[in-house]
């Protein structure tokens, strides 16, 4: 493709195979041209970018080496060859990490526009992060009215809108756990969570039974170890586990000890399932229609920590990792 103007478009490739926790060695920033797009695509200038836990997963394997990484990401239209995608439009896609992407119109999705709701909000509770609680809430653990769940990670992205999420939803007690007393005062404070504990406070089946004496029925598992042996532990009978993530093995160099209380899944009858957001997609619209009244309302409230700046992606990325963020961790050009 030939260049628009002479611009220079930059992109993130990952050079290297991370051992353990990833390096900034890992990744390179590339530049080229500004591509102009072929007939039947359009020209997506990005304004903000998603930095993800499941990218440590395919660093190891899924993302091609040498070459940009995918990502969720929203840009506007700034040159268009077909009648599907109009110039100014805001799309999203899944061709970040780079400053210019072409795209045709299935790799696009027009994103709609509501009154009051930032455009940040569809890298967070609207996008998917959100539609990835939504879905453990009412898919997998089928949450009723009046039902206690405990949420690892409850500070990050999933974390957050999980209970803000499971609130309006009218759960009873709302625990989690979190990595720093500042993160948890935040979930008590702001994010409507009833208790929450730091969890290198001590041994977590002592922190949940301390936050939680009377046990829960659901527990949402973004870490995986010993919280998960701790929620096995603290689980009523017919309890029901939702396996979002691992963030405990993901730098892990040799495999974790624990759980190592499986049997009390049959004992207790409990149901523990797991579940790839991209296999519901089709409920984007259904969260749009039960989040965007509350947004607007002020009920739910954003849980986001934006870097600025596509210079500091990798940076983002790798803070994420070591959970500096509250809430979902963005990228956002940096304005003109």
């Amino acid at each position: 493709m030939n260049s628009i103007s002479g611009a220079t478009a930059r992109t993130v490739h990952q050079i290297a195979r991370p051992h353990g926790f990833p390096a900034p060695d890992d990744f390179a920033f590339v530049e080229s041209a500004v591509p102009e797009p072929a007939p039947g695509t359009a020209l997506v200038e990005n304004l903000y970018w998603s930095v993800d836990p499941y990218h440590r997963e395919m660093m190891d394997g899924e993302f091609a080496l040498n070459a940009p990484l995918e990502g969720r990401t929203i840009g506007r239209v700034t040159a268009s060859r077909t009648p599907e995608i109009a110039e100014g439009e805001i799309v999203f896609h899944r061709q970040g990490w780079r400053t210019h992407a072409v795209v045709t119109p299935e790799e696009a999705q027009r994103l709609p526009r509501f009154d009051g709701v930032p455009l940040s909000a569809y890298m967070s509770i609207l996008g998917g992060t959100g539609l990835t609680a939504y879905v453990g809430l009412t898919r997998i653990a089928k949450l009723r009215e009046g039902e206690d769940l405990f949420v690892s990670a409850a500070a990050g992205g999933v974390g957050t809108a999980t209970g803000r999420l499971a609130r309006v939803m009218g759960a009873g007690r709302i625990v989690g756990s979190a990595g720093s007393p500042a993160k948890v005062a935040y979930l008590t404070e702001q994010v409507g969570y009833d208790a929450a504990f730091d969890y290198h406070a001590g041994p977590a089946v002592d922190l949940l039974a301390k936050a939680a004496p009377d046990g829960v029925d659901v527990y949402v598992d973004n870490v995986g170890g010993e919280q998960l042996e701790a929620a096995i532990e603290g689980l009523r009978e017919f309890g029901r586990i939702v396996r979002i993530g691992t963030v405990a093995q993901y730098n892990a160099l040799e495999p974790l000890s624990a759980p190592r209380n499986l049997t009390e899944i049959v004992e207790k009858s409990l149901r523990m399932e797991g579940f790839h957001v991209r296999n519901h997609r089709h409920l984007q619209d259904e969260l749009y229609d039960f989040v965007v009244p509350h947004l607007q309302s002020g009920r739910i409230g954003l849980d986001e920590t934006i870097v600025d700046g596509f210079d500091h992606i990798v940076t983002a990325f790798l803070g994420m990792l070591r959970g500096e963020n509250v809430g979902k961790m963005i990228v956002r050009a940096t304005p003109a």
